[in-house]
């Protein structure tokens, strides 16, 4: 009989086996109520359906939405400028946070030469036509920032530059691309929270920190083994999706 047959008195089972982590368990625990809404990436009309059916629910509720509010879809900048105004006018009920297309337009603006390739075809051109810009055939990607900056309009690139890349209500966590399972929420890196990990989606957390994400699209929203995943493709499907946080229980609404 092999070794550890004879220790277990059954099959072996692999060192994985033998040493796994057990199955996230932590129930949902937030500090109070509050929405998470999926990327928007510039889909104004569902993002101000979504906002009205939030509005049913609560009267004044708390809402968070998780980034990548630009590119892709056809008005980022009116998304922009309803996002900044809900923020200033109703302080901590509404923050946005960061995702990796506001970095990626950010790094387009401070460095064009650079960035601006990468950011044209990731859902640019799109946020440029959405300030009515188009690119003409002689201009240098320094001229086209230098038209979008003063288009934005630098208070809401100010907003922009301050986003925070997390926040957190009990244990839950809300962040636009995921987090590192092995390190707790304060040792994340914000490359790390704006564009994903290697290990988010495979291995569970093991301190009881729910992850609400979105950057990777789902078919539909779920809340399992730590992590609520509510980026339902606005741009592509035509469906926005918002998770309703509370007490012991995740629902989601969607537009």
């Amino acid at each position: 009989m092999k070794l550890l047959e004879k220790l277990l008195g059954k099959p072996a089972r692999t060192a994985r086996d033998l040493y796994s982590v057990p199955e996230f368990d932590a129930p949902v625990a937030p500090d109070e109520s509050f929405f998470v809404i999926g990327d928007v990436h510039g889909c104004l009309q569902k993002l101000a359906d979504l906002l009205l059916e939030i509005e049913k629910i609560e009267e004044t509720p708390r809402v968070i939405v998780v980034g990548d509010m630009v590119d892709r879809g056809e008005h980022s900048g009116p998304v922009l400028s309803l996002l900044r105004r809900l923020s200033r006018e109703f302080g901590d009920y509404v923050i946005c946070l960061a995702g990796n297309h506001e970095e990626m337009l950010l790094n387009f603006l401070d460095d064009p030469e650079t960035a601006g390739n990468r950011w044209l075809r990731n859902g640019g051109l799109q946020t440029l036509a959405s300030y009515k810009i188009g690119r003409q055939p002689s201009e240098t990607m320094a001229d086209l920032a230098l038209r979008l900056r003063e288009a934005m309009g630098e208070d809401i690139i100010a907003w922009l530059r301050a986003l925070p890349d997390s926040w957190q209500s009990g244990n839950v966590a809300v962040v636009h691309a995921g987090a590192d399972p092995a390190l707790p929420l304060d040792c994340q890196t914000r490359d790390v929270l704006t564009w994903g990990h290697s290990e988010f989606g495979r291995r569970d957390r093991t301190d009881g920190i729910w992850i609400v994400h979105g950057h990777t699209i789902v078919r539909q929203p779920k809340a399992e083994r730590g992590r609520i995943s509510v980026d339902t493709g606005a741009y592509a499907t035509g469906r926005l999706t918002a998770a309703h946080i509370r007490p012991g229980e995740v629902t989601f609404l969607e537009v």
